[in-house]
C-alpha cells in the first residue's frame, strides 16, 4: 500500500523535473564550472564562439567510453569553425568512485581530451539542462539576439557501438545547419547510455 501510495509522487516530481529543464528554443543561461586544469570555464554568449556541443558524460560509463574518440573528432572539426565541444561530468562519485574530479583529470590526460571537461558537482547543470544519459548532448546556438538558444538535444549518432556503420550523424547534421544558417531539421533523438547518478 504504501508503495502504491510513493509511486504518484514519484511521477510528480519527474513531470516537475522535466517542466523545469531547457526544451528546444530555450535560452541557456550563462554558466561556468570548474574544469580539469582547475580553471573555472564559462559557458556564455559573450564569449566569441558561434554555439557549443554541450555533452554530459562520464569516466566509467562504457557508452561514454565508446564515443570518446568520437567527441574528439567532433571537437577538432567544429571547434575551428565556432563550435566546440564542451564536456560534463555530473554523476555522484560516491556511486561511482571512478567519476571523481581527480580521475577526470586522469583520464582527460590518458586519452589526450582536445575540450573542457567540466565537473558539474552540485549536479544543478545536468537538472537544468534535463539530462538523464550519459552521453547527452545538447547543441546551443550563439544567435544574433545575443542569446544562446537550445537546437538540438539527444544522441550523437545512430550507432554507439559499431562506429564504422554510423549512418545518422545527429550532432554534425545539426551543427552543419546551423553553420550555414539553416533550422536544424532533427531536433530530438533518444539518448542512449548509462543513467545519471543522482546524488541521494
Amino acid at each position: 500500500m504504501k508503495k502504491l501510495f510513493l509511486l504518484p509522487l514519484i511521477l510528480l516530481s519527474l513531470s516537475i523535473f522535466a517542466q523545469d529543464s531547457y526544451k528546444i528554443g530555450d535560452q541557456v543561461m550563462p554558466f561556468k564550472l570548474k574544469n580539469v586544469d582547475n580553471s573555472q570555464f564559462l559557458v556564455s554568449p559573450a564569449n566569441p564562439w558561434k554555439g557549443y556541443i554541450i555533452v554530459f558524460t562520464c569516466n566509467h560509463c562504457p557508452f561514454s567510453v565508446l564515443y570518446e574518440d568520437r567527441l574528439i573528432q567532433l571537437d577538432k572539426k567544429f571547434r575551428p569553425l565556432g563550435f566546440p565541444v564542451v564536456a560534463i561530468n555530473s554523476n555522484d562519485a560516491a556511486v561511482y568512485a571512478e567519476d571523481s574530479f581527480e580521475n577526470m583529470v586522469i583520464r582527460s590526460k590518458e586519452k589526450g581530451f582536445t575540450f573542457p571537461y567540466l565537473h558539474d558537482e552540485t549536479q544543478e547543470f545536468a537538472k537544468k539542462f534535463g539530462a538523464t544519459r550519459t552521453p547527452h548532448v545538447f547543441v546551443v546556438h550563439n544567435a544574433p539576439n545575443g542569446k544562446l538558444l537550445l537546437e538540438y538535444i539527444g544522441a550523437i549518432d545512430d550507432n554507439a557501438k559499431e562506429p564504422e556503420n554510423v549512418s545518422e550523424k545527429y550532432v554534425e547534421l545539426a551543427v552543419n545547419a546551423l553553420l550555414e544558417g539553416k533550422e536544424v531539421e532533427v531536433k530530438n533523438t533518444k539518448a542512449i547510455g548509462c543513467s545519471i547518478k543522482w546524488k541521494e
